[in-house]
């Protein structure tokens, strides 16, 4: 992209200098100032602008206290914590009073733990600052916990834009699909048969039936692949063969506290399925998998757009 305007509410800012864009930015390494107090890390950009001190003190202050910060003013950075020079990175910014915040994947350099506190520190911190905050991440847990709305970006380009559910209910691709959840979607191959009674997709020797919903676009496909997107969730084990089930072979059981993780041959593909914790099954053992038709998601073999 090498033309257009970028527009922050009504102002144009697209040929102004980075300091005249009231833009805030917390980066992904913390950039603090080793030879400075956290006061004065805090203080930096609102000294560079020449703020009265009063102003100063009462606005790292504030952030200060959003951040929990309060008692480690006249502390340096080789002080604290990880995540305690986090914190400083986003008091700064914030303290700026900044039309737009930016995150460079902020919590990537914290352990999990800490990062998992973390993003509830900064779901309730822009809860409370209130600023349009645009936040970069390659992790889709936090993207699904702290987005309002997320956009998902394949190769430069924006393939799907929407809320966090929607986007991993109704993904816009296979490539969204296998990007955002963990596990992510699993996809199995199939062929469209249409007849009287309506489209049937052959996944192996079974027969798997469309939604409602669906059905149109379906039969249209008449003998043509699809792909078939199914949640590890939304598969669950069913005792005998019934409608809309399909063989399959435990290869793995993890067990993780909350439920368990299978992975299961299914035909020529692999795929994920998550019971629950109390399911009695083992590696090696042949189930029936059940696809309830309404959390069925079909994408063009081809393309691997959503249908």
């Amino acid at each position: 992209m090498d033309d257009g305007r970028v527009l922050i509410g009504d102002r144009d800012v697209t040929d102004l200098a980075p300091r005249d864009r009231k833009i805030a930015m917390v980066f992904q390494s913390y950039a603090v100032f080793p030879h400075l107090t956290v006061f004065d890390n805090i203080a930096f950009g609102l000294q560079m602008q020449s703020k009265p001190k009063e102003e100063i003190k009462r606005r790292v202050d504030e952030g200060a206290a959003l951040l929990e910060l309060s008692d480690y003013l006249k502390r340096y950075p080789a002080q604290l914590s990880g995540g305690q020079r986090q914190r400083v990175a986003v008091a700064r910014a914030i303290v700026m009073q900044a039309a737009v915040l930016l995150m460079d994947e902020p919590l990537s350099n914290l352990d999990a733990l800490l990062r998992l506190q973390m993003r509830a520190e900064l779901k309730r911190l822009h809860a409370d600052i209130k600023a349009t905050t645009i936040y970069v991440t390659h992790d889709q847990v936090e993207a699904l916990s702290l987005g309002d709305r997320i956009a998902v970006m394949q190769s430069g380009r924006i393939v799907q834009c929407d809320v966090p559910m929607t986007i991993y209910d109704n993904p816009a691709n296979k490539f969204v699909g296998g990007f955002i959840g963990t596990p992510p979607m699993n996809f199995l191959p199939g062929v469209v048969h249409a007849n009287g009674s309506g489209p049937l997709v052959a996944i192996g020797e079974s027969r798997i039936a469309p939604s409602a919903a669906h059905a149109p676009a379906l039969a249209a496909k008449n003998g043509q692949p699809i792909l078939l997107g199914m949640r590890p969730e939304n598969l669950t084990l069913a005792s005998s063969q019934q409608p809309n089930t399909i063989r399959a072979r435990v290869l793995v059981v993890e067990p993780l506290g909350s439920h368990k993780l299978l992975t299961m041959r299914v035909g020529s593909e692999v795929a994920k399925v998550s019971v629950a914790p109390d399911e009695r099954v083992a590696p090696d053992e042949d189930v029936w998998l059940h696809f309830d038709p309404e959390k069925i998601r079909w994408m063009d073999a081809a393309t691997g757009a959503a249908i």
